[in-house]
């Protein structure tokens, strides 16, 4: 898959550096993510929230049990009560000890269990209170289990946990539309309880899926941060990956030819692979004379893929010090990325050069010019920040266009040809 910009071919990696899958669309538009393939909740630190959701369980379950016994004498039966709280805690201490030993994984077996036996919690807890007319006032195992699915919501998908949550609030429903008298007394009891069962799951599976958007957003930027320090023209982290798969093909071929395992001349099939593999090399090598670290940062970056295009036929990217790609790269970033809590512009597009002969600074830099357009975000919009990281790239100017905010760029550079010509 390959990408034209103004004088340059770019081949396009197949992956993002946390696993999503990349896909063009258009000429000159940037790289464009798909969405990212599902990764182990533990796998990203999710696990360690499950350990307070399991304490916030906990804690409600003890408030439970000290409502049920309050209330002990005006229950008709305390044998269904007490089946219900006793089954809730062997299964709430059989799950996790279980999650313990297996090392923070759920099967489906297992999670088919915990649901069947959170059914009976409900369904006996049910039981007990369904004589006293009042589901929302008495209810407290139940009450419970929608708290104790708090449990599972790092080690399952979303959706498993939302449809549970969802079957527990339609069980409560379902009840008190059956035993209790609706009245403007006994309805915000109801409203209340309904809303404590099934509040715990649903707010468990956003928390966790704010938690994890938000370690894989910093993930990536430490990733891409660390082009910065890349040389001018080198070949990113999933090239490099490539070329050692490459380079083992090879390997491999020519021990095949040494030890006698493979026939001179080489057969059609072994032919063709060889100049595959020499063909491959080739394109890489030429790839690496050409992508520079701010190509790399943006297309293996699973933030800014989606929204930056880089225009840079001269690769005067390279010539960028560290402190101003540091800060270029800061701009995109509060640019491109998804922010928490805002909206981010609809696309970024960053062309560097041509540069003009003769245009030099007070210390005799040569200066590049740099121009961004930023569309889908008003003037008043962009983040404080970013104005302070160009600042530290060059001098620049902005205006307003056509609903697009063009900034210019002119950032000072040592460049190793002047250095050449002065010597």
């Amino acid at each position: 898959m390959s990408s034209s910009r103004t004088g340059m071919r770019y081949t396009i990696p197949e992956e993002s550096t946390l696993g999503g899958s990349l896909r063009r669309a258009g000429a000159r538009s940037s790289v464009r993510r798909g969405t990212a393939t599902s990764t182990h909740a533990s796998a990203l630190g999710s696990g360690f929230l499950g350990i307070g959701m399991a304490i916030i369980a906990a804690l409600q379950s003890i408030i439970g049990v000290g409502l049920f016994f309050l209330r002990a004498e005006e229950y008709p039966s305390l044998l269904p009560g007490l089946g219900a709280w006793l089954l809730l805690l062997v299964t709430f201490l059989g799950l996790i000890v279980t999650i313990s030993a297996t090392g923070e994984r759920l099967p489906d077996w297992l999670y088919a269990f915990f649901l069947a036996a959170l059914a009976a919690v409900v369904w006996l807890d049910f039981m007990t209170i369904a004589p006293l007319g009042d589901i929302g006032r008495y209810a407290t195992a139940s009450v419970s289990a929608g708290f104790v699915l708090l449990i599972v919501v790092t080690l399952r998908a979303g959706w498993e946990v939302l449809v549970a949550t969802g079957a527990l609030g339609l069980a409560f429903v379902v009840a008190i539309m059956l035993t209790t008298p609706l009245t403007p007394v006994t309805i915000p009891h109801q409203l209340v309880t309904l809303a404590l069962a099934v509040a715990p799951g649903i707010t468990g599976v956003l928390l966790v899926a704010g938690f994890e958007r938000m370690l894989k957003r910093e993930l990536d930027r430490v990733l891409v941060q660390s082009t910065v320090t890349a040389p001018r023209l080198a070949v990113g982290m999933l090239a490099s990956e490539e070329l050692a798969r490459l380079d083992l093909a090879a390997e491999e071929l020519l021990d095949a030819v040494a030890v006698g395992g493979t026939p001179l001349p080489l057969p059609p099939e072994y032919s063709s692979r060889a100049a595959t593999l020499a063909t491959e090399l080739r394109l890489h090598l030429l790839e690496g004379r050409r992508e520079t670290w701010l190509f790399h940062a943006v297309a293996e970056s699973e933030q800014l893929g989606r929204r930056v295009t880089i225009s840079d036929p001269g690769t005067l990217a390279g010539l960028l010090d560290d402190v101003q790609r540091d800060a270029l790269l800061a701009a995109l970033w509060m640019l491109g990325a998804d922010p928490l809590g805002s909206t981010p512009a609809e696309s970024v597009t960053v062309e560097l050069g041509p540069m003009s002969s003769g245009r030099v600074d007070s210390d005799g830099r040569s200066i590049i010019p740099i121009r961004l357009e930023i569309a889908g975000l008003r003037r008043n919009r962009v983040d404080p920040g970013v104005w302070e990281a160009l600042d530290r790239v060059g001098r620049y100017s902005d205006s307003t266009a056509s609903s697009i905010v063009r900034i210019e760029i002119d950032c000072p550079v040592e460049n190793p040809v002047d250095a050449g010509r002065t010597t």
